[in-house]
């Protein structure tokens, strides 16, 4: 798996890549938002929706929750006929994301970035630590993505989060975020 900034097609990520895709997408993110001038992250993003410092509250609030992925792993495998492992959201999806976003209404985009650096870390640092078997168990997250841990993982904690600091730098040519809502948020 060469791309790292890719939703995986075929077979999950490894532990080594998924943990080089974590890696590499902080990098792009804190590289994208450092490069624009703070008046650019005011300017609205999405319809009806936030701007990019709002997209950048809404990852940094929910980089916390990725280890939870693992946790969901763990949880012994239901029957095939039964849905996989999940945790649900207080009020929903949409409802958890505006509830974080308003928390760090007050928050500079300094403080944003160094919330997302910190909880990075900790992803990274759960992502290492987990057994390499978990990787192929497969789960619901929250929001509803299926698969093994290593893909939904990949497509949360790297594409999601990529797509949406993408959307921030305002970046037509990259993909279309990959699990925005009906409201435009993911």
């Amino acid at each position: 798996m060469a791309d790292y900034h890719a939703i995986p097609d075929g077979p999950p990520p490894t532990k080594r890549e998924l943990l080089q895709a974590l890696a590499s997408s902080r990098d792009e993110v804190l590289g994208l938002v450092r490069a624009m001038a703070p008046a650019q992250l005011e300017e609205g993003r999405y319809e009806n929706g936030w701007n990019g410092r709002q997209i950048l509250a809404h990852i940094a609030s929910i980089e916390w929750s990725y280890p939870r992925l693992i946790d969901i792993a763990r949880t012994p495998p239901a029957p095939v006929e039964e849905a996989p492992p999940t945790r649900t959201m207080k009020g929903g999806n949409d409802a958890y994301n505006d509830r974080q976003v308003a928390k760090r209404e007050g928050m500079t985009v300094a403080l944003l970035l160094a919330e997302f650096e910190t909880n990075r870390a900790a992803t990274i640092q759960a992502v290492d630590a987990a057994d390499e078997e978990l990787f192929t168990r497969r789960i619901r997250s929250a929001g509803g993505v299926v698969g093994p841990l290593a893909t939904v993982f990949h497509q949360i904690a790297v594409a999601h989060v990529l797509g949406h600091a993408r959307d921030i730098a305002g970046d037509r040519s990259a993909p279309p975020h990959p699990t925005l809502s009906p409201e435009g948020r993911g």
